[in-house]
């Protein structure tokens, strides 16, 4: 009797082989997509950072004082933020209302917040800074950005919570 060895298919060990390789390529293609998503997530800061500096320019224009969000009229449209956004209010002369007139604009995806550790949201009849932060990757190092009347910084985080 004749046995005749057809061989079809494929070893374990090639199995075997084929699945490591996957597993080596997915361990280093991960961190890269998870970092490459959170710095997509930055777009929003910068988008809302620079609205937020046209309508305090639009706002003193008028009434030569910058102030909080109520006072200029700054809304985002819905409620997919992730950064929490603060702003300090003012005065009708552009002076500090209170030690608590900062106001914020909590995030609508993910935790809201502390304030940012680097620079303070101020207001006054010169000049406004106004922050945001977000932990984007939920590690313990928040993203903090801002933005002020002169636009400085508002491609450049203060603390970057996304690995380069």
């Amino acid at each position: 009797m004749r046995l005749i060895h057809n061989s079809k298919g494929f070893t374990l060990i090639e199995l075997m082989i084929v699945v490591a390789i996957i597993g080596i390529l997915a361990a280093m293609a991960i961190p890269v997509y998870l970092r490459w998503q959170a710095q997509s997530r930055q777009a929003e800061v910068k988008v809302n950072l620079s609205g937020i500096f046209a309508t305090e320019l639009a706002f003193f224009g008028e009434n030569s004082r910058f102030s909080g969000f109520q006072d200029i009229g700054f809304a985002l449209a819905g409620s997919a933020n992730r950064y929490t956004y603060r702003a300090m209010a003012t005065s009708v002369t552009g002076g500090v209302v209170s030690a608590g007139a900062v106001q914020a604009i909590n995030a609508g995806i993910g935790t809201v917040t502390p304030d940012n550790t680097i620079i303070a949201a101020t207001s006054s009849g010169t000049g406004f800074t106004a922050t945001a932060t977000a932990n984007l990757d939920n590690d313990p190092t928040i993203d903090q950005w801002h933005v002020n009347d002169l636009k400085q910084n508002l491609q450049t985080p203060d603390v970057n919570d996304v690995g380069g």
